[in-house]
């Protein structure tokens, strides 16, 4: 009968011996493991070359302080409305980081400024090196869903609220991102700030919008209010100026000769208040 120990020296001689066919062996050598790139941060997002044209305007949109009030976050499906600016950061963030972005873009019927401007965000973003897989929806004044109900996880909106309140939709925009959020869902608005003092235009003719017109409009829509932001504020901005809101940076309007607006204008003037003072207001869709 074989003993145990003479068993166990055969077995370590049987692998030794395989353990040696296997040293001496001519094999290629294992290919070298590929280094995984860590995703980019927000930060390194704003930071790149291709918003070489845009940072200018960073001190006054605060782009990484706004998103991140918003609670912009890796692996979110955001949609943004009549999208621009911000989506040479939102889009590439979201590519990089396992999220969807999805356009809003102007609905088309009946509006050649609509074709036009859709088809110009297209030809700049759709298909664009490291903007990743660009959805698109639409949204306007006609009766149609923005997309599938309760499929956005976060809906941003800057700068737009008084163009639908001079359409008379103000309150339909805000049942429909309602409708298209998820339960827990984020809406970020952030709009030029009209003062509590002034009265307020229903049609935003200034471009200029009270925090508690919005409000109103977002609770009317069925959303909870979570929280405002300073972060674009201006204080050197009075919100009373000859062409509204677009007197100011980036649109620096003038008066036209003759009219009672062009006597004493000075355009130095409202140049040195830069952009307008601006609302940043955080809804929920409640749970």
């Amino acid at each position: 009968m074989t003993s145990l120990k003479t068993l166990l020296i055969s077995g370590l001689s049987a692998t030794a011996l395989v353990l040696t066919a296997c040293s001496n062996s001519t094999s290629a050598p294992d290919a070298p493991v590929a280094e995984v790139a860590a995703p980019a941060t927000l930060a390194e997002v704003i930071a790149h070359p291709r918003r070489a044209d845009d940072t200018a305007r960073d001190q006054f949109r605060n782009p990484q302080a706004t998103l991140d009030f918003f609670g912009l976050e890796p692996g979110m499906n955001v949609g943004e409305v009549w999208p621009g600016w911000y989506t040479k950061i939102i889009a590439p963030y979201l590519a990089e980081n396992g999220g969807t972005y999805t356009a809003i873009l102007y609905q088309e019927a009946g509006s050649e400024r609509a074709v036009k401007r859709n088809a110009a965000f297209a030809e700049a973003y759709v298909g664009a090196e490291g903007y990743g897989t660009i959805n698109t929806a639409s949204f306007g004044k006609n009766p149609t869903p923005i997309t599938d109900p309760n499929s956005l996880d976060m809906i941003l909106t800057f700068r737009n609220v008084h163009n639908w309140m001079g359409g008379d939709y103000a309150d339909k925009a805000f049942a429909d991102f309602y409708a298209a959020l998820k339960p827990g869902g984020i809406l970020g608005v952030v709009e030029h700030r009209l003062p509590e003092t002034a009265v307020q235009n229903p049609t935003g003719r200034t471009g200029y919008v009270q925090e508690s017109y919005m409000k109103a409009l977002a609770k009317d829509a069925g959303f909870e209010f979570v929280d405002s932001s300073e972060v674009n504020a201006n204080p050197k901005d009075t919100a009373d100026h000859p062409m509204g809101v677009w007197t100011l940076l980036p649109r620096s309007a003038t008066p036209k000769e003759g009219s009672p607006e062009a006597d004493g204008f000075d355009a130095a003037l409202y140049k040195n208040i830069g952009e307008s003072d601006r609302a940043t207001l955080k809804f929920r869709k409640p749970l």
